[in-house]
């Protein structure tokens, strides 16, 4: 007599099936994301002609000939979708400082690349608009500043690796990797997108030459004044005048006189007569 198996014995899946089920998961991630990117390329199109991000998520789906029940298929609303452009900028442009930073002789000059190329990619130019930035990114900064940060994720694990190797090179102090390449992102891209500081009666902007060399400060110290021990001079000091000899003769000990007694004095006198009458 066979003994029966307390639990039923499952039959694996035929290796077909897998295979057919893969496939079909494949086409339709693939299918998904051609549709994803026609709507993304669509909107973009939209800002480029606008000059802004002043559209309805109707013209995005009547440019990308697509349906509008596809589109909510794929994103909650316009918001999702301008996320979405604003995080793909971000991502393209990581990717692109990364591979032209690599060209640095050693860490500290590829951060210094970095921070030149961030810098530009964020300073405005005449007669170009990026409503993406300008617009969408400041507002999402005071409302979502949680996705802001997601966003610049790509871009912060790169200025980290950067600020780590200058560390281990021995080039730069940070205590804090992570946290310091964030305020020298922060210091380049909100720099370079601030109006001209005023020197004097004219606007003088602010360069990423300058940018460079305060963030190369903060890491490794240089351009920061010597330490002077010697004790700081008093006014009286600083505007007296002094003679020549006074500033290279050196200073006379003076020795206080003592005052004379009345026996001494007495003594003095009588020693005095006496020398009057020898004379005479």
């Amino acid at each position: 007599m066979s003994a029966v198996p307390a639990e039923p014995v499952e039959t694996p899946e035929p290796a077909w099936r897998q295979r057919a089920v893969e496939r079909s998961t494949r086409a339709a991630k693939l299918r998904a994301e051609q549709r994803v990117q026609r709507f993304l390329d669509a909107a973009q199109e939209l800002v480029a002609d606008k000059g802004t991000t002043d559209f309805t998520v109707q013209e995005v789906v009547e440019r990308s000939r697509q349906s509008l029940r596809s589109f909510y298929q794929h994103f909650d609303g316009k918001h999702e979708l301008l996320l979405a452009l604003f995080e793909d900028a971000l991502s393209r442009s990581a990717t692109e400082i990364r591979e032209k930073s690599a060209e640095g002789r050693d860490p500290l000059d590829r951060l210094r690349i970095a921070v030149d190329l961030l810098y530009d990619s964020c300073r405005p130019r005449e007669g170009q608009q990026s409503p993406l930035f300008t617009d969408f990114a400041i507002q999402l900064l005071v409302t979502h500043p949680d996705q802001v940060a997601t966003a610049h994720l790509p871009l912060l694990s790169f200025f980290t690796e950067l600020v780590e190797e200058a560390v281990e090179a021995g080039q730069a102090v940070a205590p804090r990797p992570r946290r310091i390449a964030s305020l020298i992102m922060q210091t380049a891209m909100f720099t370079a997108q601030a109006p001209a500081a005023p020197v004097g009666a004219h606007p003088s902007p602010i360069s990423a030459d300058e940018v460079w060399e305060f963030c190369l400060g903060g890491i490794t110290g240089v351009g920061r004044p010597p330490v002077d021990s010697t004790p700081a001079a008093t006014p009286a000091e600083k505007t007296a005048p002094r003679s020549a000899a006074a500033k290279t003769a050196p200073a006379k000990k003076v020795t206080a006189r003592k005052p004379a007694t009345k026996k001494a004095a007495a003594k003095k006198a009588t020693t005095s007569r006496g020398t009057d009458r020898g004379k005479a």
